[in-house]
């Protein structure tokens, strides 16, 4: 039986408490980025399940400055996390390293400058980072917190292909080592339910998934966004997608954190969007903490834990 003051999984709040000492709150901005399968470099209208306005909060625009974004987000964070005293600038919509380094540099040395930022998450894509991005960003670890979050989707590249990813398992794999080995902290996001993927398949990737030097992951449920390639896609061809019921992703979740190599910090189990931007509704209008709450007591109920079933090679 598990000990009741630990969570049955690895903590993202206490992988941050470790390392800072106390809360710190990730404040998004949006610098302006797009991705080479929008701009025609390897294809053009994003990942059909992308809507990037579903997770932008409202005071993240492009035509602000960084500073400016990093103001508005600590103000609006602070009205619910009074506590946190410490802030990471999350660099979060499309794919945050798709520049030349020169015109990179100003962007995150702008986010660095503030006096209550205390690092940085990069979200991007696996193939838009090379060695002397990578050698850069190891400068910067010097003083600042750093990690890469890479959009990784699937490991099937049958998958990949069908959503327009524009890269294959490989270039992801290729980077997250890369990254490791360059000594920087490395995140993975991973969408469960994308059509033509059972739930057998999904299963299977958590021992993949264990293979890759990652720090951190973030598992989100499959949401079908109003205007995108993918609803059109789900109206036609509904039979392809094996969404999950709350209860059912509850139970599915748990079976796969058992498989998942046990110290991978978990960020996030399921996503969360308004309401007004899904063709499908969302799981009775629940915000995430409740869903989490529910995760957290399937794994008591079930007295089970992160890598619980995992097997080293």
């Amino acid at each position: 039986m598990m000990d009741s003051s630990q969570k049955p999984y690895k903590s993202y709040s206490d992988y941050f408490k470790n390392i800072f000492g106390g809360r710190v709150q990730k404040i998004s901005v949006d610098a302006g980025f797009t991705c080479p399968n929008r701009d025609g470099t390897k294809g053009m209208g994003g990942c059909t399940f992308c809507d990037n306005n579903a997770f932008n909060p409202s005071y993240c625009e492009s035509k602000k400055s960084i500073t400016q974004q990093i103001e508005e987000g600590i103000e609006f964070h602070r009205k619910r996390y009074r506590r946190a005293k410490q802030f990471l600038v999350y660099f979060q919509a499309y794919s945050n390293t798709y520049k030349p380094l020169n015109d990179l540099k100003p962007l995150y040395e702008e986010a660095l400058s503030h006096p209550l930022v205390v690092g940085l998450v990069i979200g991007t894509r696996p193939d838009t980072i090379d060695q002397p991005k990578l050698d850069y960003l190891n400068e910067l670890k010097a003083n600042a917190y750093i990690m890469l979050e890479y959009g990784i989707e699937s490991v099937y590249d049958a998958t990949l292909q069908r959503v327009n990813r524009g890269h294959s398992f490989r270039e992801a794999s290729i980077a997250i080592t890369m990254t490791h080995d360059a000594g920087i902290p490395c995140g993975g996001h991973f969408i469960f339910g994308l059509p033509g993927e059972t739930r057998e398949m999904m299963l299977d990737s958590a021992k993949i998934i264990s293979e890759l030097p990652l720090t951190t992951v973030k598992f989100h449920q499959l949401q079908i966004f109003k205007n995108t390639q993918m609803a059109d896609e789900f109206k036609l061809q509904p039979q392809d997608f094996d969404l999950f019921s709350l209860g059912e992703y509850i139970d599915f979740i748990v079976d796969f954190c058992e498989l998942l190599r046990p110290d991978i910090v978990i960020e996030r189990f399921a996503g969360e969007v308004p309401p007004r931007y899904l063709v499908t509704p969302p799981w009775e209008n629940l915000r995430y903490d409740v869903v989490l709450q529910m995760i957290e007591d399937r794994f008591v109920e079930r007295d089970t834990f992160q890598g619980k079933k995992w097997t080293m090679k």
